[in-house]
């Protein structure tokens, strides 16, 4: 379905996928994902691989998130040929902290059994990364595999936000909340989010700044995993970052545009380091049960 004129591609994106929840939720009852959520026992701890690392060698004390997409509403088609299994593999070889996972269908090309296939690949956690509008996706990203989800603070109300989080905990996973502004922040804090990422692309003008990130994280209170998302290209992109005080940092379309995705986050993290050597890595299982 084309796109609505005179709205933002935010707008769009929501109003799309909440007509495709209609129709997920007719093809497969919440019954019925509550009961394959509920029946899954094994999760990854994301905030521990956030907040201390795996085996992956990743240097420094930044960790990364390590996006797999394959395409985006910015850039369009990104990879032509998407082994999503190998990719993940690569990554998690290069030295991801933990993987994300794109899962909406139209914008992205994405869809849960990407999640489910990511995982089963990889010893790390996977993050669910969509427009998660209702409960009924948070039981979905359970029973996908997800150890995390995203929740974006500018698509949710007070209530729908404080009550995906305490969902998200009964359930045992975590939530990474994004922010882009000053005031999504202030929400995301009330509503008791730990991790907090900021989205340096603002999702109603795809326009990139990665001032936002140093901008917000000054007024983070402390305690919270703080994650900068997107527009992350540099060794020096990721030698600021750090200096600001962020756990960890979300690349998606710098790694997925490359040859090999996994080679590329290791050169990149080679040279943040400023190592010449191949970084030792490892795959070590994270679990909390």
């Amino acid at each position: 379905m084309p796109d609505e004129p005179g709205r933002t591609i935010l707008d769009n994106i929501v109003s799309t996928r909440r007509r495709t929840l209609e129709e997920t939720r007719l093809a497969l009852p919440l019954e019925h994902v509550q009961k394959m959520a509920e029946a899954r026992q094994e999760r990854r701890d994301f905030a521990a691989a956030l907040a201390l690392g795996t085996d992956s060698g990743a240097p420094q004390g930044l960790r990364v998130i390590a996006e797999l997409k394959r395409a985006s509403p910015s850039r369009g088609l990104l990879r032509q040929q998407y082994r999503r299994q190998e990719i993940a593999l690569g990554y998690a070889r290069g030295g991801a902290a933990a993987l994300s996972v794109l899962t909406e269908e139209q914008y992205f090309l994405g869809s849960t059994q990407d999640l489910t296939e990511v995982r089963q690949a990889v010893e790390i956690p996977v993050l669910r990364k969509d427009f998660i509008l209702e409960s009924y996706q948070v039981y979905e990203s359970v029973a996908a595999g997800a150890d995390a989800l995203l929740l974006i603070v500018a698509v949710l109300s007070e209530h729908d936000l404080r009550s995906m989080l305490d969902l998200c905990k009964q359930l045992r996973i975590k939530a990474l909340v994004e922010v882009h502004t000053e005031g999504e922040l202030e929400r995301a804090v009330a509503a008791g989010a730990r991790i907090i990422g900021v989205n340096n692309r603002n999702l109603k003008t795809l326009e990139v700044n990665l001032e936002t990130s140093f901008e917000l994280h000054a007024k983070m209170p402390r305690g919270c995993l703080a994650v900068s998302e997107s527009g992350i290209k540099t060794p020096a992109d990721l030698r600021r970052i750090r200096e600001a005080g962020f756990d960890a940092v979300l690349i998606g379309e710098r790694l997925m545009t490359q040859p090999d995705p996994g080679e590329a986050l290791r050169q990149l993290l080679a040279e943040f380091a400023g190592q010449t050597d191949p970084l030792e890595t490892g795959n070590s299982k994270i679990e909390t049960r």
